[in-house]
């Protein structure tokens, strides 16, 4: 193997200095530099060993070129922390020590700290890691735009916008694949629901897949250079992703130029004419469609050899750009490392969102009782649920990090029960401390624990939210309700102590409005990685003052969001059983054959209305607004000058930190047409920046966005087109907190 590794170490650098030198423009450029050598390879091949390659050849991996010295491709799952090794036929453990990683905060934790820089240092963590344990290729980031509050991956995606979600996605497959490994980004496209997301129908028309579903995929293609994509399990438009010509060879190979290769999600390929013609790759998993079909399709003449030659060219533009990794160097440390666990330490300190404080926030150390109360104080989030998990070497949870840091006594209490679902089958049968129903009512015991330990505290820590199994690949939750009776015992807390500070656990949204009448102080703390607990206790505690901006809207009430409100969903129409769940977690769902019967309609009707466009431009107000964060500092925003040039729009201004401790900012500059001929929502984000200031500093802030972010897709001329006039330019720090304005001609 390690002359293997040598033979491949000049095509990586060539392949290096042609886009580091200046010699090619387009990141994808860096897949076609040995293109001849390619070639010659693909000629020696027979069809069979080329059919070889289009089809996994484990659970996780897929074949090289064994004639030829070409290793196979290894995959690992992302997108938060590289999955424990799994046995070759499934996703069951395979036992090993040394395969234990950083769990980094989930995605929507990352975009709740608005940092591009982040997700770049985010994104070369999890490459670092994936080289360790000798893997080519990260099934991650997961960059569908969040369309639903209760979507039960959410907590894996970044944001309801598509400027925001292309930023740090681009940025994270950037970091992935400097570090030497190549990121598959998923789910390829408009995955934004679960329940029935085996056979759903996307009906979305053009220019609302183009302006705000596809956005982050093409930043991440056409900026980051993202290698490898993953088409969703879903359908648009009445064709399947994996076999969808429009979305794989029309945009994606056609209108982005991308030059790698996708690879079905596992169980997500359907016909072998369909993949073969419509831009599928690699077939994950089994050989029932790229495999001898294909090659008797092939024989037959119904597919031309020729589209076989351009998948393995495709294939092996990512194998010569990624160097593999000799078996005898891969696994012989410690996957998780000192600088990983230091990214994922500083993600999670400007990741938490300070929703509402009366002064009570930060608390002094000295604080003689605090009461820490509630499950999610101590509960994991590293792993559980339908998919993706982490293996976490070490997580240090929100109880551990407040007790540690904490001069004063500390007491715990649980409060509620644990509600495990689908997962409560077989995890929690016959354990009393599982709720059975997830508005299970308090427990006395646990309630009057709880009670004592309140009332014999100066201030209440209360943890609510949800956990892994409510949010979960395979399913989406009913409603954003607090679970297992929270508010109830929320309620009770208050009336023997009112001095409550209460942390939000979760993925996504909650329904947070009785936490916000009952609590002195509200913080998000998402599911933010192994070193969560001390991030959390060090924003509490003021030893840093909260910076996350929320990356998605938490409305009022569930009925306010606009596929609720429009009745989009839930469809009517229910799939037996999960596509990924029936095939892969068999000891979760206990049915052995997906029941696939009919492809129900999910329909996009509120077009570009998503998330805040819809509130903004219905004039709805929500719980808290997109970008909503606050500070333990004030900010000033003063002195706005804009100006409109050829190819971009600029605009500087003041902003004064007027407390007494350095703090950061989430400055945020929207788009307004007043008198467009075009319908646009009420308002766009198109730029932002993270600015650090010191207290009392006032520093000069610089926000510009291209021409090219304002064009829209015309349908009629089945392209983008810029509208030219006067737009306002909304400058802020939320979407609901603007500042100051300035107008512009186009």
């Amino acid at each position: 193997m390690k002359a293997l590794s040598q033979l491949f170490l000049p095509a990586i650098a060539l392949a290096v200095v042609s886009c580091g030198g200046g010699q090619t423009t387009n990141p994808q450029d860096r897949l076609t530099v040995h293109d001849a050598e390619i070639n010659e390879v693909i000629a020696k091949m027979t069809l069979e060993e080329k059919v070889e390659m289009l089809h996994s050849k484990t659970n996780m991996s897929s074949e090289g070129v064994p004639s030829q010295g070409i290793p196979d491709i290894k995959y690992t799952d992302g997108p938060f922390g590289i999955r424990e090794e799994g046995v070759p036929t499934g996703f069951q453990s395979a036992g090993w020590t040394l395969d234990s990683a950083t769990y980094f905060p989930t995605g929507s934790a990352l975009a709740a700290t608005w940092s591009p820089e982040l997700a770049y240092k985010y994104g070369t963590g999890m490459g670092r890691e994936a080289r360790l344990r000798g893997k080519d290729v990260i099934l991650g980031p997961a960059i569908n735009i969040q369309r639903l509050p209760v979507g039960g991956r959410s907590y894996e995606y970044l944001s309801e916008d598509p400027i925001l979600s292309a930023d740090l996605a681009a940025e994270y497959v950037k970091g992935v694949q400097d570090a030497g490994t190549a990121a598959c980004i998923k789910h390829y496209a408009l995955n934004s629901q679960e329940t029935n997301r085996g056979t759903v129908n996307v009906i979305v028309d053009e220019r609302t897949m183009r302006e705000i579903y596809l956005k982050p995929f093409e930043a991440a293609v056409r900026e980051g250079g993202a290698m490898v994509v993953m088409p969703a399990y879903n359908k648009v438009n009445g064709y399947w992703c994996s076999e969808n010509n429009h979305l794989n060879n029309e945009i994606l190979r056609g209108d982005w130029g991308f030059k790698g290769f996708t690879v079905s999600d596992w169980g997500g390929t359907h016909s072998t004419m369909g993949a073969a013609l419509g831009g599928l790759n690699v077939q994950m998993t089994g050989d029932r469609y790229l495999g001898p079909a294909l090659i008797d399709s092939v024989k037959a003449g119904k597919v031309p050899e020729s589209v076989v030659d351009d998948k393995v060219r495709e294939i092996l533009r990512v194998r010569y750009a990624i160097e593999p990794i000799p078996e005898d160097e891969a696994n012989i440390v410690m996957t998780s490392q000192k600088p990983q666990q230091q990214i994922a330490h500083e993600v999670a300190q400007k990741s938490i969102v300070l929703l509402q404080n009366d002064g009570i926030l930060p608390l002094a150390k000295s604080t003689p009782k605090i009461a820490v109360i509630g499950l999610n104080a101590k509960a994991s989030t590293a792993a559980g649920g339908m998919g993706a998990g982490v293996k976490t070497l070490y997580e240090v949870s929100p109880y551990e990090g407040i007790a540690s840091h904490a001069e004063g006594e500390v007491s715990y209490a649980q409060a509620y029960k644990n509600y495990m679902g689908m997962f409560g089958r077989w995890l929690g049968a016959n354990d009393p401390s599982v709720a059975t129903e997830i508005d299970e009512a308090p427990s006395p015991e646990l309630l009057d624990e709880a009670l004592k330990n309140a009332a014999e505290a100066d201030v209440v820590i209360f943890f609510s939210g949800t956990n892994k199994s409510i949010e979960s690949e395979g399913s989406d939750r009913e409603n954003i309700d607090l679970p297992v009776s929270q508010n109830e015992i929320l309620a009770k807390i208050a009336e023997v102590n009112p001095n409550i500070v209460t942390v939000n656990i979760s993925g996504g949204p909650c329904d947070l409005r009785e936490a916000c009448k009952l609590s002195r102080a509200v913080v998000q703390g998402w599911w933010n990685g192994l070193e969560g607990g001390n991030a959390l206790a060090e924003v509490l505690f003021g030893e840093i003052a909260p910076s996350g901006k929320l990356p998605i809207t938490f409305p009022a009430r569930l009925e306010d969001s606009p596929a609720f409100a429009l009745g989009n969903f839930p469809q009517k129409a229910e799939v037996q059983g999960d596509l990924f769940g029936n095939q892969y977690r068999q000891d979760v769902q206990g049915q052995n054959r997906f029941r696939m019967q009919y492809s129900p309609d999910a329909y996009y009707s509120e077009g570009l209305l998503v998330g805040y466009r819809w509130f903004d431009t219905k004039d709805i107000e929500p719980l808290f607004a997109f970008g909503h964060g606050l500070s333990y500092v004030d900010f000033e925003y003063s002195n706005i000058k804009a100006k409109a040039g050829k190819d971009a729009v600029t605009v500087t201004f003041d902003l004064t930190n007027k407390g007494s401790m350095e703090a950061d900012e989430v400055a945020q500059l929207y788009v307004k047409y007043e008198n467009g001929a075009v319908e646009r929502p009420e308002k766009e984000l198109k730029a932002f920046q993270r600015v650090t200031v010191a207290p009392g500093e006032t520093v000069k802030v610089k926000l510009s966005f291209d021409l090219d972010d304002l064009r829209w897709w015309n349908e009629e001329i089945n392209g983008w087109d810029l509208e030219h006039g006067a737009i306002d330019l909304l400058l802020g720090a939320a979407s609901d907190d603007i500042r100051l304005d300035a107008t512009v001609t186009i």
